[in-house]
């Protein structure tokens, strides 16, 4: 049950990547059977069903068990995270493939809220890790899912959310922020920076601590986390004590070599981005180099929380997250900088498909509560 609480014409994709309705749903449910099959499958014999030979890009050695998930995802005709023009469909192929993975159900304390927001209620999702006594700090991190502003929501990060708060000690409040298109920039920005204040206000009510709270994020999430601490350093209202930024978006307006290398082909395309933010930003009247969608061009990065920041070798997003990095630090912030040189973009959200995305998933779960308890 949900309970409330206080407090330029779109671009779409081109002909040639246009399917039928039909085929985008027996892709769906062909790529949905492969990621169940993938986890049980050995190691060793991931390598020789993606056909045998390693991917080598810019002296990164793509981990195996993502090179079978991208050679099954060709093999019925999917390059990318937009499967149909039709923002609807997207975002049920997103949510199914994101929900469809095999394994335990990871068990912590999960309350569907509902928030105050700019323009109506938000939905959030409350996921509560077991008490560590009256006495104990308790840390909540502020979540903000990606799925470029227009697919995500809140049940394709169920799991992540699950792994994080179980296995990082903390609170997690998952934000469903508004959805391009129908609602472009900046609401998911006002959304995102709302539920910021009111976890900062109401800590105490959903069993944390007050004035622990952080941010964070993956891609589009990461986005609206780093915009979050840039508007809570400008308003000098309370301030995110820890931005969780997971290979995010940084820079509306860069052309980077990662961008060129994996243009098509590792999950990310740059169709994608294109069509991401034909939705975000088209007839939106927001310029891509305002700071609420590019905080990498802010005028100052002074004064912002430390940053713990993960880039993917495979991500066309990979050197704006090191651009970001770069420009925090020669700004004054620490900055806690992973390169997860193996993986592709989305790596967070396929910890269950095992191999490196889980080491990696669970490195930066375990790094996000040693800073926490630093800060």
């Amino acid at each position: 049950m949900t309970k409330s609480l206080p407090g330029a014409p779109d671009v779409r994709l081109e002909a040639k990547h246009a399917q039928p309705r039909w085929t985008g749903r027996i892709q769906g449910a062909v790529t949905n059977v492969g990621t169940k099959v993938i986890p049980w499958i050995p190691a060793p014999a991931r390598r020789a069903l993606s056909g045998g030979r390693s991917v080598i890009i810019d002296g990164n050695t793509l981990d195996p068990t993502l090179q079978l998930m991208l050679s099954g995802m060709r093999l019925v005709g999917i390059d990318g995270l937009v499967v149909d023009d039709d923002p609807a469909v997207s975002r049920t192929h997103f949510r199914e493939s994101l929900t469809g993975f095999p394994g335990p159900q990871i068990h912590v304390t999960v309350n569907d809220l509902s928030i105050p927001g700019p323009a109506g209620q938000i939905p959030v999702r409350h996921y509560q890790p077991a008490s560590r006594g009256p006495t104990a700090v308790e840390d909540l991190l502020v979540f903000y899912h990606g799925g470029g502003w227009a697919i995500g929501d809140l049940d394709a990060y169920d799991a992540l959310c699950r792994l994080t708060c179980l296995d990082a000690g903390i609170h997690v409040l998952s934000v469903d922020y508004r959805l391009a298109p129908e609602h472009r920039a900046p609401a998911a920005v006002e959304d995102a920076y709302a539920a910021f204040r009111w976890a900062s206000e109401h800590a105490g009510e959903l069993g944390a601590s007050p004035g622990r709270v952080a941010v964070g994020g993956d891609s589009a999430g990461g986005n609206l986390a780093a915009v979050v601490c840039q508007l809570a350093r400008d308003s000098g209202d309370a301030a995110p004590v820890l931005q969780w930024l997971l290979y995010p978006r940084t820079d509306f307006t860069a052309r980077t070599r990662s961008l060129s290398l994996f243009a098509r082909g590792f999950l990310l395309t740059k169709r994608d981005m294109d069509w991401f933010e034909s939705q975000y930003l088209g007839r939106s009247g927001i310029d891509p180099t305002d700071p609420r969608v590019s905080p990498l061009l802010a005028e100052s990065l002074a004064g912002l929380a430390p940053a713990l920041i993960a880039v993917a070798g495979f991500d066309p997003l990979r050197d704006e997250g090191e651009s970001y990095a770069a420009a925090l630090r020669a700004a004054g912030t620490l900055v806690d900088l992973r390169s997860m040189r193996s993986l592709t973009h989305g790596f967070a959200n396929l910890f269950q498909l095992g191999g490196g995305s889980a080491a990696a998933t669970s490195e930066l779960i375990s790094a996000l509560r040693a800073h926490l308890s630093r800060v």
